[in-house]
């Protein structure tokens, strides 16, 4: 009986441990100019932000890349611009720093209907108030049924993440038209909240996903200097910035905080040093089948992609998949007919990866 624990042991342990040796890296293109966000329009069509504004379409088979006109009134500033965006069924929106005057921005969200040439965009959504800050604007972009959630960034304010009266520092949850979900937490005892906020207490948390599996959102979130870390979105939460540090200190290299405390959200998994989380993706598809179910965490600091199996979130599991192999890596999407990865790094280039 031992002994055939142990074969199972080895067959599990060889089956979610896949590693660079066992996956190919395939260049599609380079040259685009800080790419922040990939989706895919159609098999082989994507739409890909860059920060600087430019919309723009790929076709993944000629690689022709065509210009998209929009009507977006964006502040490239730090790390602000034209960031996230999303697809689905003829409906495109994206996320991107609003320019609200006098050096000030939002996070801010906008719908349109898809088309090759032109998209004109309308306001769904507008993080308040608008503030004088190039740093942590979050913004990604998950839909789960008609709700639409977005994480906005604190703007490098630490503790207004900690004021539900403003939306920096949290999760925000609207529906698909941009009106406001009756059962959102300030209909629910939460009088004080802003009625687009879901949860606070976040710093720059720039990876969304829903799972295909359990249909929860999860989230990744970057730290100051450590505490990066990957966890759950829920419902009236709090996960603690500034009042925890997570483990990280500020990067004058004095104390933040605890790691945690009751009366907080827990976060699933920890990075101290951090990896500078950007995003992530839960595996669902058959190239890469023994991996479904489990969350692909992308790295800028290290250019790393790692796999975390957090069915018992009591005992994580992480695999690092490659690092400094492409770049620092700012989004992954999976492509759902194929279940073939696709990732865009900050120095222009989109990859796929597949198995050997």
């Amino acid at each position: 009986m031992k002994k055939i624990g142990i074969i199972f042991l080895f067959f599990f342990l060889y089956a979610t441990s896949l590693h660079s040796k066992e996956v190919k890296l395939i260049k599609i293109l380079d040259g685009l100019n800080s790419p922040w966000s990939l989706t895919f329009i159609d098999l082989n069509k994507v739409a890909v932000t860059e920060k600087s504004g430019n919309l723009l379409t790929i076709n993944l088979e000629n690689k022709i890349i065509k210009k998209i006109k929009h009507n977006l009134n964006i502040l490239e500033d730090g790390q602000g611009g034209l960031l996230d965006i999303l697809y689905l069924n003829g409906t495109i929106w994206v996320s991107y720093s609003e320019d609200r005057g006098q050096g000030k921005s939002s996070t801010s969200i906008a719908k349109g209907t898809y088309n090759d040439e032109e998209i004109k965009f309308k306001n769904i959504f507008r993080a308040e108030p608008p503030i004088d800050s190039g740093y942590h604007f979050g913004s990604r972009l998950v839909i789960q049924d008609n709700y639409l959630f977005a994480s906005v960034g604190e703007r490098r304010q630490g503790m207004i993440a900690q004021d539900p009266t403003k939306h920096p520092g949290s999760i925000i949850r609207i529906h698909l038209d941009g009106s406001i979900p009756k059962d959102n937490p300030k209909f629910k005892g939460k009088n004080d909240w802003l009625p687009e906020i879901f949860q606070i207490g976040v710093r720059n948390p720039q990876g969304l996903t829903l799972s295909p599996f359990d249909k929860k959102i999860y989230m990744s979130n970057h730290g100051a200097k450590g505490g990066d870390w990957f966890g759950q979105v829920k419902f009236g939460e709090n996960y603690g910035w500034k009042i925890l540090g997570w483990g990280g200190k500020n990067y004058s290299g004095t104390e933040i905080g605890p790691k945690w405390k009751p009366g907080f959200t827990k976060a699933i998994y920890y990075w101290v040093p951090s990896i500078a989380t950007s995003a992530i993706a839960i595996y669902k598809g058959e190239e890469f089948k023994e991996w479904n179910g489990h969350a692909l965490v992308t790295s800028l600091k290290d250019q790393s992609l790692r796999k975390l199996i957090f069915k018992n979130v009591n005992e994580v599991k992480e695999d690092i998949i490659f690092k400094d192999k492409i770049g620092r890596i700012r989004d992954i999407q999976i492509q759902n007919n194929t279940g073939k990865i696709f990732m865009l790094t900050d120095n222009g280039s989109l990859w796929k990866m597949e198995k050997k």
